[in-house]
């Protein structure tokens, strides 16, 4: 069975909010910038719940901001 993928498009996100840097949002949703780092580059797959913090951050729904690739 195939690792699933989550993609995501947090960066975008960030920088369509006033530049957001990876440490503010780190701050926001209560991880460290490292784990912000690792999401961006795909090699980390957040919780349901830092998933939905960090959507909320945005204004978005989970699903605009995570991709779930079988």
């Amino acid at each position: 069975m195939k690792k699933p993928v989550i993609k995501n498009s947090i960066r975008r996100f960030r920088f369509n909010h006033d530049e957001m840097t990876q440490e503010e949002l780190a701050r926001r949703v209560g991880v460290t910038r490292q784990t912000i780092i690792a999401l961006e580059a795909g090699k980390y797959i957040p919780s349901l719940a830092l998933a939905f913090r960090i959507a909320r951050v945005f204004g978005e729904n989970i699903e605009e901001v995570f991709q779930y690739e079988e």
